[in-house]
């Protein structure tokens, strides 16, 4: 579960969306009241429901008109508000385990235009939380304009590991168009996940696999040394002394100093390469 927001304004990331593993996630925005995103969440861990939590808040601010919130807990529950002094064009719109919501719009359309690019896209969550934003854009978006954008997503269920129930946090803080920023950021981390899928293969001595995964990483993102200089690594240590040549070859003739992290790395004992391939290659 989680959220994403595009706004003309710096890091919207730090400030609209909330999220918490276990629990649910809270948007704070138009005028944005900040201690909606940890109150929020910290009544719905009390199991309080968002509809309740939601009237808990409003009935305490004062500034509640100019106020948009939505709130959803894990159970795909949600509860949305639009205070009839938000900056038009300003709406809402909610569903079994959705809420979309925006506001300073150009046109009265827009969260539906968001609503229907939201439930249409097929993929991965965060990819339909992007198509909702992009669609936004496309129907005109913030009448002033863009300038930051982000997504965040948690686990529904709290493992109590902080890397797996944080799962994602890409953020553009002041960038012209950051929803293409955003898309870009997205890709990449799909290739670092692919990355990681590949080491583990590796750990595995899964050879095949680990190929596989590497070479998903590359063709997502074929400009990255790094993800190439780790592949190259691999290929190294499976014996397959050409193709790591070629690939390392790449990055060496991008930054040099990668040929001297090598002996590095193989002295530290992260990846073992026989000594005749190694000399080939550094």
């Amino acid at each position: 579960m989680g959220g994403a927001v595009q706004s003309h304004y710096f890091s919207v990331g730090g400030t609209v969306i909330w999220p918490l593993p276990g629990v649910g996630v809270v948007a704070t925005q138009a005028m944005v009241n900040p201690d909606f995103g940890p109150l929020g969440l910290k009544l719905m861990k009390e199991g309080h429901s968002p509809k309740d939590v939601l009237g808990q808040m409003l009935s305490a601010d004062s500034g509640r008109k100019m106020r948009q919130v939505a709130l959803i807990n894990t159970r795909g529950e949600t509860a949305s508000f639009t205070g009839n002094k938000c900056i038009g064009e300003a709406g809402h719109i909610k569903g079994p385990g959705y809420s979309v919501q925006a506001n300073m719009m150009l046109k009265s359309t827009v969260w539906k235009v968001m609503e229907y690019a939201f439930l249409h896209t097929e993929g991965p969550l965060a990819e339909r939380l992007l198509a909702a934003l992009e669609a936004a854009e496309g129907e005109g978006g913030d009448i002033r304009g863009r300038q930051s954008a982000s997504i965040r997503l948690v686990n529904i269920k709290e493992t109590g590991e902080v890397f797996k129930d944080y799962l994602l946090d890409l953020r553009v803080e002041d960038n012209p168009e950051p929803l293409k920023e955003l898309r870009r950021l997205l890709n990449i981390h799909r290739a670092y996940e692919h990355a990681g899928a590949g080491d583990v293969a590796l750990e595995n001595n899964d050879t095949e696999r680990a190929l596989l995964e590497y070479s998903l990483a590359e063709k997502l993102d074929p400009e990255n040394e790094e993800l190439k200089y780790w592949h190259g690594l691999a290929l190294a240590g499976m014996g397959k002394e050409k193709e790591a040549a070629e690939k390392l070859a790449v990055v060496y003739g991008k930054n040099p100093l990668w040929r001297e992290l090598t002996q590095r790395v193989v002295t530290a004992g992260i990846v073992t390469i026989d000594k005749n391939i190694l000399k080939k290659l550094i």
